[in-house]
C-alpha cells in the first residue's frame, strides 16, 4: 500500500498552526501563571524590575497568612452556601421552565419564550439597582436569601435545557403516556436522567458564577461575617497599597473550588453544549 505524502508546504502551514495554537493556550495561561508566581514571592520582589516569574525565595507561608489575616473560613462558608444554592436552585427551576417551553404546548409559548431570551441583552448594571432596591425595601440586606436572590434561576440555563429537551425523541414520552405516567413522572424519570451532558453544563456554569461573583455581594452586605470569599480577595487592596502576595495566594485558593468542580463534572461538559444547539 502505496501512502503519498504531503507537499512540504502543506507540511510546513501544520507546523505553523501548531505553534501558534501552543503560543495562545501559553497567552491564556499568562495570568495563572502570574498569581502563582506572585503568591510565592515576597512584598518587595513583586515590584521587581525587570519582573520575573520564578522568586528567589519560595514563601508557602503566604497562603497560610493568607487566610489568617482576614477570616477566609467564614467567607468560603458563605460561598459555598451561595453556591450550592444557586446550582440546586438553577437545575430544578431551568429544568422545569425549559421543560415547558419545550413540550408543554401553551398560547404564545414561542412569543413568550423569545421575550424571556431577549432578556439576556440586558447589561446586568441596568437590573442591579432595581434589584438592590428590591433586597433593601423586603429587609433582606446581609442575609444569605439576597445574597443568592439573583442565582435561583437564570435566563441563559433555560435556554440551554430546552434545546437539549428538543433532541430528546417524543416517542419515548409518548409510551410513557400510554403506560399512564403523568406530565411529572415523565419529566423526573425520563427527561432528566437522558439530560445530565446538559444537567452537568449548567451546573458548572452556575457554581463558577455565583462562586466568583463580586459586586452582588459588595452591594448587599456590609457585614464582616456575610462577605463572600471574592469580597475577601479584594479586601487585601486599599486606597495606598495592595498586598499583591497575600492576595494572589487567597486567589489561588479560592480558585480550587472551580477547578475541581470542573474535573468532576467534565465528562458531560462538553458533550452537553454540543447537544444543545442541534435542534430548535
Amino acid at each position: 500500500m502505496s501512502t503519498t505524502r504531503k507537499p512540504w508546504y502543506r507540511r510546513f502551514g501544520t507546523v505553523l498552526v501548531y505553534i501558534a495554537l501552543i503560543l495562545l493556550g501559553l497567552s491564556m495561561l499568562m495570568p495563572f501563571i502570574w498569581m502563582l508566581s506572585t503568591s510565592l514571592m515576597t512584598e518587595l520582589e513583586v515590584y521587581n524590575f525587570p519582573p520575573k516569574f520564578i522568586p528567589d525565595t519560595w514563601r508557602w507561608e503566604n497562603f497560610i497568612e493568607a487566610m489568617t489575616l482576614q477570616p477566609f473560613g467564614r467567607y468560603f462558608l458563605n460561598s459555598a452556601i451561595i453556591s450550592a444554592v444557586a446550582v440546586t436552585g438553577q437545575l430544578l427551576f431551568c429544568s422545569m421552565a425549559a421543560y415547558a417551553f419545550a413540550r408543554v404546548k401553551f398560547i404564545g409559548s414561542d412569543k413568550i419564550f423569545a421575550v424571556y431570551i431577549s432578556t439576556m441583552m440586558i447589561p446586568m448594571i441596568v437590573w442591579i439597582i432595581p434589584a438592590f432596591l428590591l433586597v433593601n425595601t423586603f429587609g433582606l440586606m446581609n442575609s444569605y436569601l439576597g445574597l443568592v436572590g439573583p442565582w435561583i434561576s437564570n435566563v441563559w440555563g433555560i435556554f440551554l435545557l430546552r434545546q437539549f429537551f428538543l433532541t430528546i425523541p417524543k416517542d419515548l414520552e409518548d409510551a410513557a403516556r400510554i403506560d399512564g405516567a403523568s406530565e411529572l413522572r415523565i419529566f423526573w424519570t425520563i427527561i432528566l436522567p437522558l439530560s445530565k451532558p446538559a444537567l452537568a453544563t449548567l451546573a458548572i456554569f452556575s457554581f463558577m458564577n455565583a462562586w466568583k461573583d463580586f459586586l452582588w455581594p459588595l452591594i448587599v452586605t456590609n457585614q464582616t461575617n456575610m462577605r463572600t470569599v471574592e469580597v475577601g480577595i479584594a479586601n487585601f487592596s486599599n486606597v495606598y497599597s495592595t498586598d499583591w502576595p497575600h492576595q494572589m495566594a487567597a486567589a489561588v485558593i479560592v480558585l480550587l473550588p472551580i477547578i475541581i468542580f470542573f474535573v468532576i463534572a467534565q465528562k458531560h461538559f462538553v458533550r452537553g453544549i454540543t447537544f444543545s444547539g442541534m435542534k430548535g
